[in-house]
């Protein structure tokens, strides 16, 4: 079952640990680091689940459930580091499905959502395709194969995880930085620099003409996106 989540969670460590593993289940996923941004993006993507940690900056985790159920009946799966129970109950009067403590294990919060996806029923008419597209490129993270404009495109392990996560959401920004970190475990030794070095090969490997980009591009001062929308 293929769908859109939308990770709410102020801690960008963890935030990107929950990015990664929805993309390794095939799912599409955007982040969001505090409460007005999760309302905002609630209203204009429609995503079939989101994930939401209780203690968002400006509008907690309570406010965002309270606003959301008050309009809407998307699937929440409440993330807390505060196991009292009146938290607990709280989230869940407030209509949360599930909830999780932290700390938890990346294995167990994917077989939470598959549960509250299947229960709820919001993705069961996607296609059962694990296939990211965007720009005219294909990223399949089950076969770890990736394609352009119907093309096969052979990329090294870091290259992959960089498509995939840019893939996933066209026209973030992303720094150097987080290319970096979709990178960890496939590439130990590489530093944000060699981040450019991935991008110059993949434009070598996508791009009609490499010197002139057309879906890679740079936004200077800050880092790459992928342009070209989905599809």
């Amino acid at each position: 079952m293929c769908a859109h989540v939308l990770v709410a969670e102020d801690d960008e460590m963890q935030a990107e640990l929950i990015r990664r593993s929805l993309l390794a289940e095939g799912h599409s996923a955007t982040v969001v680091h505090d409460g007005p941004a999760a309302l905002d993006a609630v209203r204009r993507l429609r995503p079939d689940l989101v994930v939401l940690d209780l203690m968002l900056p400006v509008i907690d985790g309570f406010g965002v459930c309270r606003v959301l159920r008050r309009d809407d009946d998307i699937p929440v799966l409440m993330l807390t580091a505060r196991s009292a129970e009146d938290d607990v109950l709280l989230g869940l009067e407030l209509g949360a499905d599930d909830y999780m403590t932290k700390p938890y294990s990346p294995r167990e919060l994917m077989a939470r959502i598959r549960t509250v996806l299947r229960r709820s029923g919001r993705a069961a008419d996607r296609r059962e395709d694990p296939v990211v597209r965007a720009a005219g490129l294909a990223v399949d993270p089950a076969r770890h194969e990736v394609s352009c404009d119907g093309e096969p495109v052979e990329c090294t392990p870091a290259e992959f995880q960089i498509l995939l996560a840019m893939t996933a959401e066209p026209e973030r920004v992303f720094s150097r930085r987080q290319l970096l970190e979709c990178t960890r475990g496939t590439d130990r030794a590489s530093t944000e620099r060699a981040v450019d070095v991935h991008i110059m090969n993949l434009r070598r490997k996508i791009e009609a003409d490499p010197r002139r980009p057309a879906r890679l591009l740079t936004v200077f001062g800050v880092g790459y996106k992928l342009s070209g929308g989905r599809g």
